[in-house]
């Protein structure tokens, strides 16, 4: 059995959506490599200095199992 990583992506403190890192490209419209830019370190350190508490972050939750 393999496990599906599910991530949650938030922009501020709203939740946009829970799934996939395809499932979440796709539905935001951008590539996968840059869903996954939004939970690099240099992303968050980037944004938590501005006075702007508004951008995306993506969240790790959970593995799934699927067959």
């Amino acid at each position: 059995m393999k496990k599906k990583k599910i991530y949650a992506i938030y922009k501020g403190e709203e939740l946009l959506m829970i799934g996939t890192i395809k499932e979440i490209a796709k539905y935001l419209g951008i590539k996968e490599k840059s869903v996954l830019f939004y939970q690099s370190p240099a992303y968050i350190k980037r944004h938590e200095k501005s006075r702007f508490k508004n951008y995306k972050v993506l969240v790790e939750l959970e593995e799934e199992n699927y067959e």
